[in-house]
């Protein structure tokens, strides 16, 4: 399992919020309104596939980032769902509608009435406005830096209504305080070793307001029953879902193979011959989501990888389609130079510019002459170390790729592969010359995952640890074009997102090869109600948070019925 677990830190989040100063939605119930299939009898059990590498802890403390995704989504749930894959489509949860003030520096939120706790109690605009005041007490809780960063002043109840407050514009912070805060319940966590320490206490037996409960855990396997008083009436039609702790990808991939379980999310080497001919109940859909490529170091001690023509002679020798096929079957899509992810993002994207300047496609001829006019050859070859995570065979096997493409035009790579904690280490002090990598958080935007890659103030001095700019790229333009995001227009948010592409197809600050997945598995023999790729109405991947409860409150099974 690699997860693409979106944790906004305090120098990535952005905004997600739509313009409007109030939302009303349709479905005011949660449910989704292009949901035409209606209401199904409740049964039935769900397993899920998916590498955790250890045994499970029993912790589901929604502070721990550690722990939080086996809880988030199936127990614990926030405000307002908001969807990655649908434009920033809004689902309400918790909150059944909000309202911003004029300038941004206030929202209220009306919390949804009858809902309850799955120990019984109700669920009270006091426990949000609780939660929030919980993080600027325990400031290792604030994970989306809410009190600090985003200037978030004050949180307050009154009746059914919470009020956030900031000391400035704030919603370029509505994705995390809306849809990534977890609300916890005030009897819990006000109390007792919960209230001590919120951030370290095992949550052993959490207590939501989500679509299932814990029952029981073990270190082998994680149960979860439906909470028979979910507020999403006659939800969820699941009954029970198994969570079985897999220390490898084999046997894992073996159960989703024979249909033992039924949700996978991992990547699966020659998925059609080993999973999709094993039945034709078997399928997969894992959406583009981020980029995974080679991060040149930038900081002019690196002269060699500093050197904007050597950049791009890497960037144009790559045969990204060869890399998709060979190194992870065809089941990641090729990158392009842009760094907009596309289908996901295509309103982003601008393809004349890519072919304009010779992205669209390999040239080995145009990258040669840019490595002979620094003096080098297939003869007299540059050489250059790349480091990787070991154990990443499809990262190996791209990065073969890659080394046979640099080769042919005058570059001898040489590929280290580290341990995963050695190489993130070097990644983040920059000790490094390449690295192959990938950011680890998303968004519903482009704008996430070009924030963290450009950004100055994502990056450090070399020797001390860069959050997400690890490359050290410094360029005042981008940095006022990312900041002026927020207070934009969405149809002013695709031009400056437009723009920023621009300077990486200019500056080649990343070089994007292919692009990383929400990897996803899933069987229709039994169950029914999956997110496809004509239906994304969540993100899909198991490990992905909330989105587990929106999968969960849909699925249902066909032998029930």
């Amino acid at each position: 399992m690699r997860p693409t677990r979106i944790l906004a830190t305090a120098l990535v989040l952005g905004l997600a919020a739509t313009a409007c100063s109030e939302t009303k939605h349709a479905g005011s119930d949660g449910s989704n309104a292009s949901e035409s299939s209606g209401p199904k009898k409740k049964g039935g059990t769900v397993t899920v596939a998916n590498t955790a590498g250890q045994t499970w802890t029993c912790n589901f403390n929604p502070f721990n980032p550690a722990v939080y995704n086996t809880s988030i989504g199936f127990v614990y749930e926030p405000l307002i769902y908001v969807n990655a894959l649908k434009d920033q489509a809004e689902t309400p949860m918790l909150a059944k509608s909000y309202k911003w003030n004029a300038d941004k520096t206030r929202i209220d939120f009306r919390i949804r009435s009858g809902t309850k706790w799955n120990d019984g109690k109700p669920l009270t605009a006091k426990d949000v406005a609780f939660t929030f005041n919980l993080m600027k007490r325990v400031p290792s809780t604030d994970l989306y830096a809410l009190w600090t960063t985003a200037g978030l002043t004050s949180a307050t109840a009154s009746g059914d209504q919470v009020t956030l407050k900031f000391k400035q514009a704030a919603q370029p912070y509505f994705y995390a305080f809306a849809h990534q805060v977890a609300i916890v319940p005030e009897h819990v966590f006000g109390t007792g070793e919960a209230a001590k320490h919120p951030d370290t206490w095992v949550d052993k037996k959490p207590v939501g307001t989500g679509p299932f409960e814990v029952d029981p855990c073990s270190p082998n396997n994680i149960q979860y029953k439906a909470n028979p008083e979910y507020w999403q009436q006659g939800k969820p039609y699941i009954q029970k879902v198994e969570y079985p702790a897999y220390l490898d990808n084999g046997p894992a991939n073996l159960d989703l193979a024979n249909g033992k379980a039924q949700w996978g999310s991992q990547f699966i080497p020659g998925i059609k011959q080993f999973y999709l001919d094993k039945s034709a109940e078997n399928h997969t859909w894992s959406p583009p989501v981020l980029n995974v490529g080679i991060y040149p170091n930038l900081d002019p001690t690196h002269k060699i990888t500093s050197n904007l023509k050597v950049r791009q002679a890497i960037s144009y020798a790559i045969d990204r389609d060869k890399v998709s096929k060979i190194g992870v079957g065809g089941q990641e899509p090729v990158a392009n130079q842009s760094g907009i992810v596309t289908p996901t993002f295509d309103k982003y994207y601008d393809k004349a510019a890519v072919a304009k300047a010779g992205y669209d496609k390999p040239d080995p001829a145009r990258a040669k002459q840019l490595l002979a006019d620094l003096g080098h050859s297939p003869s007299k070859p540059l050489k250059l170390n790349i480091i990787t995570i070991t154990g990443y065979t499809d990262w190996d096997a791209s990065l073969n790729v890659i080394k046979q493409n640099l080769k042919a035009v005058g570059i001898d790579l040489t590929v280290q592969d580290l341990a995963q904690q050695t190489m993130v280490g070097r990644l983040y002090t920059g000790d490094y010359d390449l690295a192959y990598y990938n950011q680890q958080t998303s968004g519903p935007t482009p704008y996430y995952e070009l924030r963290q890659m450009l950004h100055s103030a994502n990056t450090a001095p070399l020797g001390k640890s860069a959050p997400s700019n690890f490359e050290r790229y410094k360029n005042p333009k981008v940095d006022q074009l990312l900041n002026d995001y927020a207070s934009a227009s969405e149809t002013q948010q695709v031009d400056l997102v437009k723009k920023v592409a621009q300077y990486m197809i200019d500056d080649v600050p990343v070089i994007p090869v292919v692009e990383a997945v929400d990897w996803f598995q899933y069987n229709t023999k039994d169950i029914g109600g999956w997110p496809t790729e004509d239906n994304p109405y969540a993100q899909p991947a198991a490990y992905n948070f909330p989105d587990t409860g929106q999968v969960l409150s849909r699925l249902y099974s066909k032998s029930a019925q």
